[in-house]
C-alpha cells in the first residue's frame, strides 16, 4: 500500500530565479508572491520520511522558510548549479541528527557533486564540513524509507537527468525530450510536474505548449508546471490560458498524493 505523500514545492523557478537581477519586466515586478519564485525543488514527506529533490542555491531559505527540521535523504535530478549548488548546507543536519546526509544521484552528477564539494569527500575532512553518503542510482526502483522511488530518464538536450515517480506523483525538470519507453512509467499517474520554461522555442527544455501537449498524451488526472521564467508571464496571466485540468505551480504550493 502506497503511503500518503505531502508535496510542497520549494521552489518553481529556473536557474535565474524570478524576479531576475536587474529586471524590470511586469512579471519581475509583479506585487504577487506567486510570481516570486525561488530555483525549483521539491520537498516529499510521508509520516516517516522526508525528502528533498535538488539543493538549490535557495537550499538553506528553502529549508528555513518551510521549517524542515528533519531530512532523510537527498535525490538528485542532473549536476547543473541550479539544482546542486546549496549542497554544503546540509551540514546543519548533521549537526543535529549527528548522522550523515544520503543522498542519491546517477553516476554523471555524482562525479560533479565530488568535484564541487571535494573537501566533503576527502580521506581527512576538516571539522564541520558536510558528512555524506552518496548512493549511485540507475534507472531500476528502490526505496527511502517506505516511499517508492521509479527514476525516469529523461533529456536535457544531450544531458540525461532523471525524474521521479512517487506512487502516483511524478516530478520531471531540466527537459526538452522523453523516450517513448519511459513514458510509459509516467502515464495515469494523478499529479504530473512538468518543467514549462517559456512560450518562445527553448534548445534544452520544453516550452508551454510542448509541456501542455505531453501532459495530454500522458493522460494523468493533473499537471503542474515548474521551472518558470520571467519569459512566461504572470502567474495568473498564464494560468487563465491553460486547460483545467493543468495549472501553474508556485512556490509554497502543497499537494496531498
Amino acid at each position: 500500500m502506497l503511503p500518503t505523500l505531502t508535496i510542497t514545492f520549494l521552489g518553481t523557478g529556473t536557474s535565474s530565479g524570478v524576479p531576475m537581477i536587474g529586471c524590470s519586466c511586469n512579471v519581475c515586478t509583479s506585487t504577487n508572491k506567486k510570481d516570486n519564485r525561488l530555483r525549483s525543488s521539491i520537498l516529499i514527506e510521508s509520516n516517516t520520511t522526508t525528502i528533498v529533490v535538488d539543493t538549490t542555491p535557495d537550499f538553506r531559505y528553502q529549508m528555513l522558510r518551510t521549517k524542515t527540521k528533519k531530512l532523510d535523504a537527498i535525490l538528485f535530478t542532473h549536476p547543473h548549479k541550479d539544482h546542486i549548488a546549496g549542497l554544503d548546507d546540509v551540514r546543519a543536519f548533521n549537526f543535529f541528527s549527528q548522522q550523515p546526509m544520503h543522498i542519491y544521484a546517477n553516476s554523471l552528477t555524482e562525479e560533479a557533486l565530488r568535484r564541487d564539494f571535494y573537501y566533503a569527500f576527502n580521506d581527512k575532512k576538516y571539522p564541520g564540513v558536510p558528512n555524506l553518503s552518496i548512493h549511485t542510482i540507475t534507472t531500476e526502483s528502490f526505496f527511502i524509507g517506505d516511499i517508492p522511488i521509479q527514476p525516469i530518464l529523461v533529456w536535457h538536450l544531450k544531458m540525461p537527468v532523471f525524474g521521479f515517480r512517487f506512487g502516483n506523483f511524478t516530478y520531471i525538470t531540466d527537459a526538452n525530450r522523453i523516450d517513448e519507453d519511459e513514458k510509459e512509467k509516467i502515464k495515469h499517474a494523478k499529479i504530473l510536474v512538468l518543467n514549462a520554461l517559456r512560450k518562445e522555442k527553448h534548445i534544452s527544455h520544453f516550452t508551454l505548449d510542448e509541456a501542455i501537449t505531453l501532459a495530454q498524451e500522458l493522460q494523468v488526472n493533473e499537471t503542474y508546471f515548474t521551472h518558470i521564467s520571467h519569459q512566461l508571464g504572470t502567474h495568473d496571466t498564464i494560468n487563465k490560458q491553460l486547460p483545467n485540468n493543468i495549472q501553474l505551480a508556485y512556490d509554497g504550493l502543497q499537494l496531498i498524493v
